[in-house]
């Protein structure tokens, strides 16, 4: 049974789809393998009509807490598709499923692995989405004295950093996520119209709680930023507007500093119920276990129709 979660074709690492490999293989060890005959299908909006072609070689696909989104369309939902739960109501919707199966996403059970910290290291942190990522939030945020929490760094240090974090602003979905799963308050950002309000507002059905994102100008990375879409290439020769594109970059950085800090004493965050995120996790859990004992007694072994 193989995995299936978004790459990106130059390597690039993002936090939510990156998650898929932590998780599972703390959750579901000795499972996954490179069997492409099954399909896992978890973290991530993937329930589209692009999973049959992405999975060609599946004879059987696992949806575990997958969203519905992207591309054009949906799949034929075929005996192929075994559905443990989805991410959420409008996801089931999507696909003409029961609402009961939009549980929730399943990065929610991190807070079944990883020990809530009550000594924070920042008061706020600030998790820009991956594409408009890159050292301008880092500096905005080192200005403030907020913490940066950077999509591409290796998974543990963002799960760290989150659970180190006493109020998320957050404009990566995953990352308000588990904020929810830790406890830590959040607080929606959107700086760019691209980021898609169905997921985030399928998400936030299943934890009983309403999506508000805050609006926020975006934020040109400098010429020399690694991160998002940035290349992190710089010219060898002499730039000699390298002065002018300083100032530009010091006055980009002063907007979003004061926008960013705006937000942070005036807006109120988001947490759901302990009551609700609790019984989310239990049938998150009870979803896996109906998974495991379906690997246990042999459904994933047999390919014959």
């Amino acid at each position: 049974m193989k995995l299936y979660y978004c790459k990106y074709p130059d390597g690039r690492q993002n936090f939510g789809d990156y998650l898929n490999l932590w998780l599972w293989e703390k959750l579901i060890p000795n499972v996954l393998d490179e069997d492409e005959r099954t399909a896992f299908v978890g973290l991530g909006t993937l329930i589209n009509d692009s999973l049959p072609r992405r999975t060609p070689r599946a004879l059987k696909r696992v949806i575990f807490s997958t969203g519905a989104g992207y591309e054009k369309g949906m799949p034929d939902l075929d005996d192929s598709y075994r559905i443990y739960c989805l991410r959420g109501p409008l996801s089931a919707k999507a696909i003409d499923m029961p609402p009961e199966l939009g549980v929730a996403d399943g990065a929610i059970l991190v807070r079944r692995l990883i020990n809530i910290n009550s000594r924070k290291v920042h008061k706020f942190a600030y998790m820009p989405h991956y594409n408009f990522a890159g050292e301008g939030w880092k500096s905005v945020c080192e200005q403030l004295g907020f913490g940066y929490i950077d999509p591409s760094w290796p998974t543990e240090k963002v799960l760290s950093s989150i659970n180190n974090t006493e109020i998320l602003l957050c404009e990566a979905m995953h990352g308000a996520i588990v904020a929810d799963a830790l406890r830590v308050p959040w607080i929606p950002i959107v700086t760019h119209p691209t980021i898609l309000p169905f997921k985030w507002q399928d998400w936030c059905l299943s934890i009983g709680v309403e999506y508000q994102p805050v609006p926020m100008k975006r934020l040109q990375q400098p010429r020399e930023s690694s991160g998002g879409w940035a290349k992190g290439s710089i010219s060898k020769k002499v730039d000699i507007l390298k002065t002018a594109r300083l100032a530009r970059d010091w006055i980009r950085q002063k907007s979003a500093s004061a926008q960013l800090l705006q937000i942070a004493k005036t807006v109120h965050p988001t947490l759901s119920t302990d009551t609700q995120i609790e019984r989310i996790t239990v049938e998150l859990e009870e979803r896996l276990q109906k998974f495991k004992d379906d690997v246990e007694a042999g459904y994933f072994s047999s390919y014959t129709t």
